[in-house]
């Protein structure tokens, strides 16, 4: 299985895509730098389970440095932030790059981010870009969609900085409290 993976991006050169799966291309760089949303984030699930599908994309899936995300090579660098990368992961609800910046303070700036933790050893900073009310079509509950963009650095990447998106829906906070509080009124005696 091992050599049939190593040998696949090779293949995956001299293979062209299909008319579907060029449609499909996922906007990356739109993904990293918070311009598009959770759902274009979860049509990537089934790339992300599949790594002959990664392949058919143009990229490589790589080893798993860190056990909180999962990296793959790109065949053809893209944009980020201003500067080109070819190795991307995601992790939960995010996408990152990892770019060749060891100092994650500087692109931290130039993207007005706010900090969070800033150590020598660590440094995490962050800024909420969007935060909008939907309605779920299944239960017609509002939803806070947000977008939250990122710039880290990580002791399994050296000299590299993260930088990406990480998308949510979540109940508002009211409802969160709501819902919390109605147990606790159901069991009072009456």
């Amino acid at each position: 299985m091992l050599r049939a993976l190593s040998f696949a991006p090779l293949l995956a050169l001299y293979l062209p895509l299909s008319a579907a799966a060029q449609d499909t291309r996922p906007d990356l760089a739109a993904l990293i730098e918070c311009r598009g949303d959770l759902g274009q984030l979860a049509a990537l699930a089934p790339v992300l389970e599949d790594p002959l599908k990664a392949i058919a994309l143009g990229w490589e899936p790589l080893p798993q440095a860190n056990m909180f995300m999962s990296e793959y090579g790109l065949l053809a660098p893209i944009r980020v932030f201003g500067h080109d990368t070819q190795h991307i992961a995601f992790s939960g609800g995010g996408v990152v790059a990892l770019l060749d910046l060891p100092d994650p303070r500087p692109l931290a700036k130039q993207l007005e981010l706010e900090t969070a933790i800033d150590t020598p050893a660590k440094a995490m900073f962050g800024k909420e870009v969007r935060s909008e009310e939907v309605r779920d079509a299944a239960t017609g509950k509002v939803l806070i969609d947000s977008a939250v963009l990122n710039v880290s650095n990580v002791s399994s990447h050296p000299g590299k900085t993260l930088a990406g998106c990480s998308y949510s829906q979540d109940l508002p906070e009211d409802d969160v409290e709501d819902e919390a509080e109605a147990p606790a009124q159901a069991v009072q005696p009456g």
